[in-house]
């Protein structure tokens, strides 16, 4: 009789108002999985510090079990918690421990409790890296603030909301429509099919607090002037400053420069300026960044009020210019440094068959990187997709190109795509005004926050036709929020005279259908696509598909060669850089230089490498 009652009393609370039963995390679903996922558990979700352009000493994580509920949309609380999901792994992945497919007509809620430490007596912001796509945050029932946008991070000052010195409550409310309204979601769909994959919704980047003092550091932007040696530096400064001085100082770093060490380098510049103020900082014997030698200078940042430190941050940046330039052909070329560099790199979703979004571990984040720099690649072309800062800085100190595409705000269906002359403004998609103000909103907020990474030398603003628009004005716009870097105006789309470059899709041979005649720098933004299905490493058992495919990997490498052995007289005739098709096989998609587990790389690595050095090295 007392287990009955006893067991009566657990049900009962689990089905009580903000009470979550009480389950045991495990991996959702049957799907196939890396080899990194086995390294999750509650008590290690993704646990690196997660801005490293940016470091304070003090910071907690918010990632591990959070209570979850799904509700209709319009829900103002869960009558009851349907059990945990692991922060910050989006609802729909194996390793949230949901696997549950969110429609446009319900809500996702989020609920935790934190402490902040009793040694923070500055105020205190609460972090979100991403969330997809409309948040609204609550701590302690009061409403700390709102987001709409899927890719970029977002801050409140939650002092005022905090209550006493014990627990604090924290709830989120998301919506997401995915593809059942226009807003930037990549390559997300409702109905997951060919080249577009599984939906991400919620919570999909880390969650953490940090303190900061009433005035402090917001962020900061350093622009390389590489015929100058010297950087410009922009230090914006939140809450009262007055009277107080920015002190930057630009030291020695190094080779795979870290902000996470304690290491402090010989000082070779500095300055004192007003914040929000831009100063010229120039810098002995400056040494430049490139994919051979991605030398990163370290940044140290401190507002003080007098001889009074108010905030103080360490991070970092390089002399890279990114320009055209003329090679002796008097062909327009991707300029690195006033140099002519042919890039050459797969292109790369960023997914996962058991985060998708989110990388199982920091170790899994950094090996795609890796792995493209040892197969001979010195460019990624980051594909509708925006990675979490730790991606960029790893890219920043291993030496690899990358070109940061817009996620796109439709799929390829019903829409005007010419590709073979230039195309005319009556053929873009007719976006509402609330569309086109989403789109500049979210676009303008990725540039912002990701422009301080050296390893961006290329912005697309549009990729195909896919929701293309007003061409022209988002260049313009782009151009207006970073005049330092090339412009792709739209990758494989319907091609205007504006930007920098035109670039064309060339399946499966790499061929530059469309030539600017000289007016542009012509490359091949996607070529290739072959497609091998390695028996145990598939997402599903049918319907995979590549634009070519083999049935091993021998086979793989001999016609990837062949591809190679077309592209590099192309380069001669004035193509300036090539994207192949792809990095990794992604769901259904088996044209991967590795399976969507990264456990086989599909071609021969040292003779793939060997192949790749002599299209890079072709200028």
């Amino acid at each position: 009789m007392k287990k009955s009652v006893t067991l009566l009393l657990s049900v009962l609370a689990a089905f009580s108002c903000n009470q979550a039963p009480q389950t045991s995390w495990a991996p959702a679903g049957d799907k196939i999985m890396t080899k990194w996922a086995e390294q999750v558990s509650p008590t290690n979700a993704r646990p690196e510090y997660p801005r490293p352009q940016m470091v304070r000493e003090k910071w907690q994580s918010l990632n591990g079990l959070w209570d979850y509920a799904v509700t209709p949309k319009d829900a103002l609380v869960p009558a009851q918690w349907d059990g945990q999901i692991l922060v910050p792994f989006c609802v729909e992945s194996a390793l949230s421990g949901v696997g549950h497919a969110l429609t446009s007509e319900e809500a996702l809620w989020y609920n935790t409790t934190f402490t902040v430490p009793r040694s923070w007596k500055e105020r205190v912001c609460l972090n979100f890296d991403a969330v997809d796509w409309s948040a609204e945050v609550y701590v302690n029932d009061r409403l700390a603030g709102t987001h709409t946008g899927g890719y970029t991070a977002f801050s409140f000052d939650i002092t005022d909301l905090l209550t006493g010195k014990g627990p604090q409550n924290l709830r989120v409310k998301v919506i997401d429509a995915t593809d059942k309204k226009v807003q930037p979601r990549g390559k997300q769909v409702n109905n997951p099919q060919g080249i577009w994959y599984t939906s991400v919704s919620g919570i999909w980047q880390s969650v953490w607090l940090e303190p900061v003092a009433p005035a402090h550091i917001s962020d900061y932007l350093a622009v390389a002037d590489v015929p100058g040696s010297s950087l410009e530096v922009t230090v914006p400064v939140c809450g009262d400053a007055e009277g107080a001085k920015v002190e930057i100082y630009v030291r020695e770093g190094g080779v795979g420069y870290s902000t996470e060490g304690r290491s402090k380098g010989k000082t070779v510049g500095f300055a004192a300026v007003n914040p929000g103020e831009p100063v010229r900082i120039a810098i002995a014997e400056p040494k430049l960044w490139t994919p051979d030698e991605p030398y990163l200078y370290a940044l140290e940042i401190s507002l003080k009020q007098g001889d009074k430190v108010l905030d103080r941050v360490k991070g970092y940046t390089a002399l890279r210019q990114s320009s055209v330039v003329l090679d002796d052909k008097g062909f327009r070329r991707m300029g690195l440094n006033g140099k002519p560099v042919f890039q050459f790199g797969p292109l790369d979703q960023g997914w996962w068959p058991d985060g998708l979004y989110t990388a199982p571990t920091d170790e899994a984040l950094k090996f795609d990187i890796e792995k493209t720099k040892a197969l001979g690649y010195n460019m990624i072309r980051k594909h509708v997709k925006v990675e979490p800062s730790r991606w960029y800085y790893y890219c920043d100190q291993i030496g690899i190109c990358v070109w940061q595409d817009m996620p796109c705000m439709a799929d390829n269906v019903g829409y005007n795509w010419i590709q073979g002359r230039w195309a005319d403004e009556e053929i873009d998609q007719p976006l509402s005004d609330e569309e086109k103000a989403i789109y500049y909103k979210e676009w303008g907020e990725i540039i912002n926050q990701l422009k301080k990474f050296p390893c961006i030398v290329a912005w697309v603003p549009f990729n195909e036709a896919w929701a293309q628009f007003e061409t022209a004005k988002a260049v313009d716009f782009t151009r207006s929020l970073d005049p330092t870097r090339l412009i792709n105006s739209a990758s494989g789309g319907n091609s205007y005279l504006v930007g920098d470059i035109l670039d064309v899709h060339s399946y499966p041979n790499p061929k530059m259908r469309f030539s600017s005649e000289g007016r542009l720098i012509d490359v091949i933004g996607e070529f290739g696509g072959i497609g091998w299905p390695v028996e145990g490493h598939l997402w599903q058992t049918e319907k995979n598909w590549g634009y070519v495919k083999y049935a091993d990997g021998d086979a793989v490498l001999n016609q990837y060669e062949k591809y190679i052995e077309e592209l590099i007289p192309a380069i001669a005739e004035g193509v300036s850089a090539a994207v192949y098709t792809q990095t990794t096989d992604v769901e259904g998609e088996v044209n991967g230089l590795m399976t969507y587990d990264r456990k086989v790389v599909k071609m021969n690595e040292e003779r793939l490498s060997a192949i790749n050095k002599r299209a890079v090295d072709a200028l």
